[in-house]
């Protein structure tokens, strides 16, 4: 295989038939060994955090394609996950999709709004650029500079919305809140919009009775199997 990214929690991996894999790291998002899923450097390493993540990201992958959602996902194998071939929008495009008042929504609006106050599945989108710190973007931007064609927008909103329900309604049922989380979309070579990357505990903000679950918990009650 040759490694043709390295990233901040897994490396990608061109296998030479036409997919790729996914190697998942033991690294994780935040700062100064704090975790934090909307952080764009390595805060921490945990050992088995990487596998949590693939875990994880394979439960709610195949889930998801159950309910009719197009996902990248093909197989998993060890610590890795192969997948099929995506464009990303532009450098790479992260949608999020807040459910809580938390993380970086408090450090931009907290004048207007309390931490943990609920949200209605607002939907935020960010640039991949760790120079400029993953800068937020509207739709007008996004059309503006050709990293979505007009109607790109709302089908990437709609489609996190539906996405996010699944997850939300999945966690709810073992008894944890879904707060926020990061999902990234991709093209198919025809063209169609697919879900790509991770599903895991390292891009998601969940809390238990007040409590936020790290990853390697997370990992554990959401892949009982």
């Amino acid at each position: 295989m040759r490694k043709i990214f390295e990233g901040k929690t897994k490396d990608v991996y061109e296998v030479g038939d036409g997919s790729f894999q996914l190697v998942f790291k033991d690294d994780m998002t935040g700062a100064d060994g704090v975790f934090d899923p909307g952080a764009n450097t390595v805060g921490l390493t945990v050992e088995g955090a990487g596998l949590a993540g693939l875990k994880m990201s394979v439960y709610y992958f195949k889930l998801i394609e159950e309910k009719g959602y197009p996902t990248q996902f093909v197989s998993a194998q060890g610590n890795s996950m192969t997948v099929r071939p995506a464009t990303s929008f532009g450098g790479g495009l992260e949608v999020i999709c807040r459910y809580k008042a938390m993380g970086s929504f408090i450090r931009r609006y907290g004048d207007h709004i309390h931490e943990g106050s609920p949200l209605d599945a607002v939907v935020e989108m960010t640039l991949k650029d760790d120079e400029r710190g993953d800068p937020l973007i509207n739709e007008d931007a996004l059309i503006a500079i050709g990293i979505l064609k007009p109607g790109e927008y709302t089908e990437l909103k709609t489609l996190t919305q539906d996405i996010c329900k699944v997850i939300k309604t999945d966690l709810a049922g073992k008894g944890l809140e879904l707060c926020d989380i990061k999902l990234e979309f991709g093209k198919t070579q025809d063209g169609k919009i697919m879900l790509i990357d991770e599903i895991s505990g390292g891009n998601m903000r969940v809390m238990e009775n007040g409590e936020t679950i790290l990853p390697l918990e997370l990992s554990k009650r959401v892949c009982t199997v």
